[in-house]
């Protein structure tokens, strides 16, 4: 596979859409071609506009992303579609439902959509999901996507990898101030009340504005608060109009550093945790000397911070003796 990375390349570039499926199957089951993919296209990377929706269960993110793209079609717009579906802890399976709700995009061919499982990872994103954006960019989608998966609180992981993050709240979800905790409140750049038509709409936005009067963000944005009905499109050209607002406070020079360093500093230090577990834990996992380990613990044979140390200071001697029998 190695001497057709160019030319696979090349038509991910111009816009293949089986290019593109092979290639994001490829990130996703971590096969080394789409690593060297991934390297050949780093150059075209850095392009599009990456948003991330974020919110709980029922709050209309899908209804909400298939109209925003829709707005950004008629603009002219190449959409990527990345949507994230929970894995079940049980079968390890996921319904990845999302595109049977985006039907009336399924016909464009300037809208590319892509479900994703979790695959047990908290945070609302699935392992892959920063390669597929990146693959997503590359092939000319000048905005991109992502529906996080949904599960609440610690939903963080998408403002570290969006450009701009959208929270969608809905009125009559019972005590609406429970929402308002840190974490996921905090990463928002913009506020979505969706489902508006339906009674307390008001009074969420009233107690989204009373909590954001606390406090004053480091970058000095104030995220807006709008109302929308996306089964119908109400409010969409709106949020349309205060993304791209969104967008050119942040491509002011110091935001924008300030935030791609953030952006690659989390993303070295995930891909070396990637790398050092697979190196480390990986060829224990295959040689059974892990499971040895873990009888140890049950019995109390030994501690786990032991077992800890002497794993890594096995890592390193194997790494010393690789480097040694190079020399």
């Amino acid at each position: 596979m190695a001497e057709k990375i160019p030319e696979w390349a090349e038509k991910i570039v111009a816009g293949d859409r089986r290019a593109l499926a092979r290639a994001i199957s490829a990130v996703e089951n971590r096969e080394p071609a789409g690593r060297e993919l991934l390297k050949r296209l780093f150059p075209r990377m850095g392009q599009a506009d990456v948003i991330g929706i974020t919110g709980s269960p029922g709050a209309g993110k899908s209804t909400l992303v298939e109209k925003l793209a829709s707005e950004y079609r008629r603009q002219g717009a190449r959409v990527g579609i990345v949507a994230v579906d929970p894995t079940s802890p049980f079968s390890g399976g996921a319904i990845l439902g999302d595109r049977i709700r985006m039907q009336s995009l399924a016909g464009d061919e300037g809208v590319y959509i892509r479900s994703m499982a979790t695959r047990g990872q908290l945070g609302g994103l699935a392992p892959a999901t920063h390669d597929v954006v990146s693959i997503l960019d590359a092939a000319g989608c000048s905005v991109v996507l992502i529906e996080t998966v949904g599960v609440g609180q610690d939903e963080v992981e998408i403002a570290r990898l969006a450009d701009t993050t959208v929270l969608l709240l809905v009125p009559g979800m019972g005590d609406d101030i429970q929402t308002f905790k840190a974490g996921v409140m905090e990463i928002a750049d913009l506020f979505v009340i969706n489902k508006a038509d339906r009674p307390g709409a008001d009074r969420v936005e009233q107690e989204v504005a009373a909590m954001l009067s606390l406090a004053t963000r480091p970058d000095g944005w104030r995220p807006p608060i709008l109302q929308t009905v996306a089964t119908t499109g109400q409010g969409i050209a709106a949020l349309g109009e205060a993304l791209a607002k969104f967008r050119a406070f942040g491509e002011s020079g110091a935001v924008k550093q300030a935030r791609r360093r953030e952006h690659w500093r989390a993303r070295l230090l995930e891909l070396l945790r990637q790398t050092l577990f697979e190196q480390v834990v990986a060829p224990r996992l295959r040689d059974g000397s892990l499971d040895r380990r873990v009888d140890d613990l049950l019995a109390h044979r030994r501690d786990p911070f032991s077992v800890v140390e002497e794993i890594i200071a096995e890592s390193a001697q194997e790494g010393r003796g690789a480097k040694d029998a190079l020399s």
